[in-house]
């Protein structure tokens, strides 16, 4: 019989060291191909895009004034806008009047109950994920950046992958966005953002300090996809809220083109029009 020596031990030890090697690549995820097969991404909780709070998770998105029920197309009723139920004790002051203002106007019939995309303007974080109806959210994916467009009229986010934050981005609309995975997980992390737009369907403002974190994972086999993302803004909202977003996977041969033409007779959100011409 052969006596166990150093040179067994340290061969023992390699090996042991290979087979823990390869089980921990076999057990690693791939990371997502949210495009594979060319898939776009359509809501799948209909009626707009509204947010759905997260079971178990406090505090949620805003949601609809019960004494006001929203009634969506297609139902065989006279449909209605959304209201934004106030009683939520998430809603800092400045927040809740200007929300009861809009809500004061919408139910008088004095204006409309459209958001800000309704006239063409762009959606922001986290209103982007609330599309995706008719017209599905589509994903472009490469190592170093990913594109979420919007195929509705084309709204482009873009996701810089695996990069810090720049230390004072400039507000913009879209804000800065970077991104990692985690499993089979998207994470994307974005600031940066102006106070321009709004933050859900009940035109939720908010200030330039807002801050989103979304966690987007496909579900059901492949054929779903959901983000969970959570908000913060110090100066809109007590805590940071939690909502998602369900989608189901759609067929696309070709991304189609569409564009926005802004309707300034019907929406309250007006796109500007020159009175006399700068030529």
């Amino acid at each position: 019989m052969t006596p166990f020596t150093s040179k067994h031990a340290l061969a023992g030890s390699i090996f042991a060291g290979l087979i823990g090697t390869v089980a921990s690549a076999a057990a690693q995820v791939a990371p997502p191909d949210f495009s594979s097969h060319q898939a776009g991404w359509a809501g799948m909780n209909g009626g707009g895009p509204f947010f759905e709070p997260v079971p178990g998770v406090t505090p949620g998105p805003v949601t609809t004034d019960p004494a006001h029920p929203f009634v969506p197309n297609g139902v065989g009723k006279q449909p209605t806008f959304r209201i934004a139920d106030l009683t939520n004790p998430n809603l800092m002051p400045w927040v809740k009047e200007h929300m009861k203002k809009e809500n004061d106007e919408v139910i008088s019939g004095k204006k409309t109950g459209f958001t800000p995309h309704s006239s063409c303007q762009i959606a922001g974080v986290p209103m982007f994920m609330g599309y995706g109806g008719g017209n599905p959210i589509i994903f472009l994916q490469t190592p170093k950046e990913i594109w979420m467009i919007f195929s509705g009229d084309m709204q482009v986010r873009r996701v810089y992958m695996d990069v810090p934050h720049s230390a004072n981005p400039n507000p913009s609309w879209y804000g800065e966005s970077v991104g990692h995975y985690e499993g089979d997980t998207l994470v994307v992390d974005t600031i940066g953002l102006n106070d321009k737009t709004v933050a859900d369907i009940y035109r939720t403002p908010h200030t330039d300090k807002m801050h989103v974190v979304e966690r987007w994972r496909m579900v059901d086999n492949g054929e779903g996809m959901e983000s969970v993302f959570t908000v913060e803004d110090p100066g809109a909202f007590y805590r940071p809220w939690t909502a998602m977003r369900r989608y189901r996977r759609v067929q696309y041969d070709d991304i189609p083109e569409n564009v926005c033409a802004e309707n300034n007779q019907q929406f309250d959100y007006l796109i500007p029009v020159a009175k006399t011409p700068d030529f």
